[in-house]
């Protein structure tokens, strides 16, 4: 375990997220209200606080999970972007795919591509679909459209030539002569080495479009928190690992789901900790929720995603995403309906409650239902005004034509249902019942709708864990560092009559995938055996056009990885032909360091704690004297009958009526419903 304390630092939309572990494994959080305009300045103040109170000690190791890549996309402010492709292919990103979306759309519009088709340019060049070149580089031409891309004003530049994956000699000569003339570069061997030439483009694009952003920020961050002490700053992928800040830069579009990877993370390790190897996970934040599915301790990773209309080819753990949180605002539509998110409050201006915002959110309806008190304090110093809420609450349920707790109760249950879509959407529409799992709750906002949606989905569990609004940032804390490579082939035919050279051509791939992995995890101090690699390849049958993915056993077991795609096949699809020829279209090698600090623990009470205060509670329109009880006054074993309010500075938990609670040895609250209690054992571990 490192001598040195460790930092998590998760930039939400309304919150940033501290989590502080000492070297004996020692947790303690902290919550700040972010700041949109520049986050690194609440990360920052959020440091100096923390070394005021000597709950930090200098120097630290940092890990962040950062949002700047992500929102630089969806609004768009990225730096200026060309992109450079072989001659008679600058359309690809304005042709796209002829997916539509929205299928029943009279009028569907598509996503503008990041940049426009006067940013794209063509060079001289050509490599056939079996990596040879057609047509060499014409250097000269290349130098003066890259003198010419400067003068224009562009900041950065994407590099993706046809087959460029297969053979990256030519993008490699012009990534030089980019660097040479002051240019960022982004190139596709590097960012997105695998075929489909719209998403491989539209990936070193996107890139290339936040490269410099993430840069300026990172380089800022890295020099003010060297300042405070911290000896390291990494930042969180989108795969489930960190990052050095250095290389986050230049692989900016890796970071995208930065912040929700950390959740699952922590998902993952907290469940295994408390017997729980199949868990939804919901994350509830102030502006949005994301959920993920874990069976068997282990998150899907995709290959593939889109994020605002633009295609993102990079592995990232299987998260989906809603427009629903805390603070999602409630309005009409045009039909008269009432609607809840995607436009939030944020923390400007934050809900109403806060004392600035004029629009209800979820927030304010749970304010106004007693489910968050009046006399409470979020993030241990926010106050919450109620009268304020009845104020403005009263105004939008006249226009709604309810009374005020039927417009605070309609509020919830369409953000409840918008939620309940979302895990749905990743267990029901992909063969898996909601009832064999656990739903494990966080975010600040997850603990007062979780019982409720565990109703929806007739989930019989919820874990709740001990920091559930500072959750991602302990995930950051206990990410191990992380590498993904591929290696496409070409196009290859069948490979039933060919098993024998096909593992030898497998074998000598690897084997380079391997060095280069192992030299890469050298550079980020990790000797051989402190990491460990795992092989997977991606099949078809012959004439299919997409492909899965199937682990591999050892580097020597590749017709097992054959023989096995049936049997994935056969559970994915239902269907499978084992005398169909396949083809292997890439071979994946993920490698995961193997963390040797990543303990830690709670301290929790010896004796029971009692509830310190009773509020009303509104429940399906009855209202209830339900008891107040602090989370850190609760200890292993304590239940806690329904209803009930556990309250703590980073979240706010609510068990409602035919619900119970109990406290597990790690802190965890384990709620389940009435007709689960004897059914269910408080853990997998208990017998």
């Amino acid at each position: 375990m490192s001598s040195l304390q460790t930092v998590g630092i998760d930039v939400g939309g309304t919150f940033s997220d501290f989590v502080f572990r000492t070297h004996k494994g020692r947790i303690t959080v902290l919550k700040r209200l972010s700041t949109p305009n520049d986050p690194s300045q609440s990360m920052l103040v959020g440091l100096q606080e923390a070394l005021q109170r000597e709950e930090l000690l200098s120097p630290f190791l940092l890990t962040h999970g950062t949002t700047v890549a992500t929102n630089a996309l969806l609004e768009r402010k990225g730096a200026p972007t060309a992109l450079i492709t072989t001659k008679g292919f600058r359309d690809v990103l304005a042709i796209g795919r002829q997916n539509r979306d929205t299928l029943y759309s009279f009028h569907p519009q598509r996503a503008l591509p990041l940049i426009p088709r006067t940013a794209c340019f063509e060079v001289s060049e050509r490599v056939d679909w079996q990596g040879k070149v057609l047509q060499p580089l014409e250097v000269q031409e290349a130098d003066a459209l890259l003198q010419n891309i400067c003068q224009q004003g562009y900041e950065s530049v994407a590099i993706c030539l046809i087959f460029g994956y297969l053979n990256p000699l030519h993008e490699r000569i012009l990534g030089y002569l980019a660097k040479n003339v002051g240019l960022s570069v982004s190139l596709s061997c590097e960012v997105a080495p695998e075929p489909r030439e719209f998403e491989r483009t539209a990936t070193t694009v996107a890139n290339a479009f936040v490269a410099p952003v993430m840069s300026r920020y990172v380089g800022n961050l890295a020099e003010k928190s060297a300042d405070l002490g911290a000896a390291r700053l990494r930042i969180m992928q989108s795969n489930g690992g960190t990052l050095a800040a250095s290389e986050a830069t230049q692989q900016a579009i890796k970071t995208v789901l930065s912040g929700p990877a950390g959740g699952v993370v922590a998902s993952i390790a907290v469940g295994k900790q408390a017997g729980f190897e199949d868990l939804l996970t919901f994350d509830m934040g102030g502006t949005s929720t994301d959920v993920a599915l874990i069976r068997g301790g282990r998150c899907p990773i995709v290959t593939t995603s889109t994020l605002n209309g633009t295609p993102i080819r990079t592995p990232q753990l299987d998260i989906h995403t809603v427009g629903a949180g805390g603070g999602s605002l409630a309005r009409l539509d045009r039909g008269g309906a009432l609607r809840v998110g995607p436009e939030s409050a944020g923390a400007v201006p934050g809900p109403v409650a806060y004392g600035v915002g004029e629009r209800l959110s979820v927030t304010d309806a749970n304010v106004l239902l007693g489910r968050l008190p009046a006399n409470i304090r979020l993030a241990g110093s926010l106050p919450l005004n109620r009268e304020r809420v009845r104020e403005y609450g009263a105004r939008f349920a006249l226009e709604c034509n309810l009374d005020l707790n039927a417009l605070a109760l309609g509020i919830l249950e369409v953000a409840n249902s918008t939620m309940a879509r979302a895990l749905r959407h990743i267990s029901v529409e992909r063969g898996h019942d909601p009832a064999r799992f656990t739903l494990l709750s966080f975010g600040g906002a997850g603990g007062l709708h979780a019982c409720d949606l565990a109703d929806a989905l007739g989930i019989r569990r919820v874990l709740v864990p001990r920091y559930p609004g500072a959750f991602s940032a302990l995930g950051l804390v206990l990410a191990p560092v992380r590498r993904d490579y591929v290696q496409a082939f070409p196009p290859t035919g069948s490979l039933a009559n060919e098993k024998s050279a096909f593992a030898e051509y497998l074998h000598t791939t690897a084997e380079t995938l391997l060095q280069r992995a192992t030299e890469e995890m050298e550079r980020e101090g990790l000797a051989t055996g402190e990491w460990v690699a795992e092989f997977s390849l991606d099949l078809r049958y012959v004439g299919q056009s997409f492909a899965m993915s199937v682990v591999v056993p050892s580097s020597a077991e590749w017709e097992t990885a054959l023989a096995d795609f049936h049997l994935v096949y056969q559970e994915r699809y239902g269907y499978a032909n084992p005398t169909e020829p396949i083809e292997a279209i890439a071979v994946r090698l993920v490698v995961i360091g193997l963390e040797t600090d990543s303990d830690w623990r709670v301290e929790l009470p010896t004796e029971e704690g009692s509830a310190f205060d009773a509020a009303e509670v509104c429940f399906a329109g009855a209202w209830l004297p339900t008891p107040l009880y602090h989370r850190e006054e609760i200890a292993k074993g304590q239940l806690l009958s329904s209803p009930a309010i556990v309250l703590q500075p980073d979240s706010t938990t609510l068990i409602p009526p035919n619900w119970q609670g109990i406290c597990d040895t790690y802190g965890n609250l384990v709620l389940t419903r009435a007709e689960s209690r004897k059914a269910l054992p408080l853990s997998r571990n208990e017998d």
